[in-house]
């Protein structure tokens, strides 16, 4: 049984490693659960068995981005003690993740637009997973009276907007410069938005 589930689970990671790919080349209207089949190796029935549509897979490999991401961002944030450092750090962190995975992050931010209601929650569930995520952290800076008391709600909700627009930006420009030089302007406007200086 346990052999089964683990050959299962092999199979499901084959296929979405191979439609990542097929997503990736082809964008996500374009793509066909018949590529995905043949590039996972898989009978189309074997596909249809572990995801009963192309937006189920695309579904799990945004669940699969949004993990990697918060990981990442909590690893870092738990490196440091200042809550202002915590945030300059998952800052840094959601900035090197997409500029590290440029053609994924294209896919699910600019490619897949339009994709379905079932997307559209899941992008907004993601969106708010890392908008509560900053502002837990600008909570704990103003009980500890590092920063003035805001409504950090909704100072979560503009810090990520201004991230997602800034790397959406970055994702259309044909000759992007380095995603990284961003991070200065947006690290400082994330601290005056706290009311701290921008050094």
């Amino acid at each position: 049984m346990a052999r089964e589930q683990t050959r299962a689970e092999v199979r499901r990671e084959r296929i979405l490693e191979a439609a990542l790919a097929v997503f990736a080349r082809r964008g996500y209207r374009e793509a066909a659960m018949d590529e995905i089949a043949v590039e996972s190796d898989t009978s189309k029935g074997g596909v249809y068995f572990h995801f009963p549509n192309k937006q189920a897979i695309f579904l799990a490999l945004l669940d699969r981005m949004a993990a990697l991401l918060m990981a990442r961002a909590e690893a870092a944030i738990a490196a440091e003690t200042d809550p202002l450092a915590k945030i300059d750090a998952a800052l840094r962190v959601v900035l090197d993740t997409f500029a590290d995975h440029r053609s994924l992050a294209r896919l699910f931010l600019v490619d897949a637009l339009g994709a379905g209601r079932e997307f559209n929650a899941k992008m907004m569930e993601i969106h708010r997973a890392f908008a509560g995520l900053i502002a837990r952290h600008l909570d704990e800076g103003i009980r500890r009276g590092d920063f003035p008391p805001i409504d950090s709600r909704v100072a979560g909700l503009a810090l990520f907007g201004a991230i997602n627009e800034v790397v959406t930006d970055w994702l259309l420009d044909p000759d992007p410069p380095p995603l990284e030089r961003a991070y200065p302007a947006l690290r400082a406007l994330l601290r005056r938005s706290v009311g701290m200086p921008a050094e």
